[in-house]
């Protein structure tokens, strides 16, 4: 609940907030994390304020009450397709958007996020808690720049919800998972700061985001309340 009421404030989903601009938005953190990569903690803690930072490939509509597979909405994906048989999801990628520190984002970057918590990866999580999410994905194939195919062994259609998930981020291909855990790099509204393990977490407003106008706020700061 907390994650979706923050995202509903980072995307500006009240008129009222597009009125206006500006401001530091102050959280009270019930947790002090172990690190900020989503992909490798269990925690609530670290998607809270991660969600920010990272962009999913698709999202549940967070206007929407309740989670279902007919509130799911594109996020860096602008589509995509079934194959017949239901063994392949296809996925057609934004163009134009950059990682933080403007790298372009691309298929690739798809590819090596989910190539990691399978094993097919030389990089390797310290912990990979997403791993058995994807018991039924056999692979991640990039088929150019801007599209990427989930192969599965056997049909799975709740495979999306699982992509909609706060935990499924989309991670940069070229930045190596100890770098994510305490300078994270995303394409979401928001840029990392810092981290000061049992103090704070800091974000600051992205200028270059992909979404126009976006985020309304300057910043938001996570202070540790245990």
């Amino acid at each position: 609940m907390a994650a979706s009421a923050l995202l509903i404030t980072i995307t500006g989903a009240g008129s009222a907030l597009a009125q206006k601009p500006g401001g530091v938005l102050h959280v009270a953190h019930r947790d002090s994390p172990a690190s900020m990569s989503t992909l490798e903690e269990v925690t609530i803690s670290t998607v809270a304020p991660m969600m920010a930072v990272f962009n999913n490939l698709v999202l549940f509509d967070q206007h929407v009450p309740q989670n279902t597979m007919q509130s799911i909405l594109p996020d860096l994906a602008t589509e995509w397709s079934w194959s017949k048989d239901g063994t392949e999801l296809t996925f057609w990628l934004r163009e134009g958007v950059r990682w933080r520190d403007g790298q372009p984002f691309t298929a690739k970057d798809v590819q090596c996020t989910w190539d990691t918590p399978l094993g097919r990866s030389q990089a390797k999580f310290r912990i990979n808690p997403r791993k058995s999410w994807y018991w039924n994905l056999d692979r991640v194939t990039a088929n150019g720049a801007h599209e990427a195919t989930f192969h599965l062994k056997q049909p799975q259609p709740a495979l999306l919800a699982l992509l909609a998930s706060g935990y499924s981020p989309v991670y940069p291909c070229h930045v190596p998972p100890k770098d994510m855990r305490q300078h994270p790099i995303g394409t979401g509204p928001f840029k990392f700061v810092s981290y000061q393990p049992n103090e704070s977490i800091r974000l600051t407003r992205n200028p270059d985001y992909w979404k126009p106008g976006r985020p309304y706020l300057d910043g938001i700061e996570w202070t540790h309340h245990p």
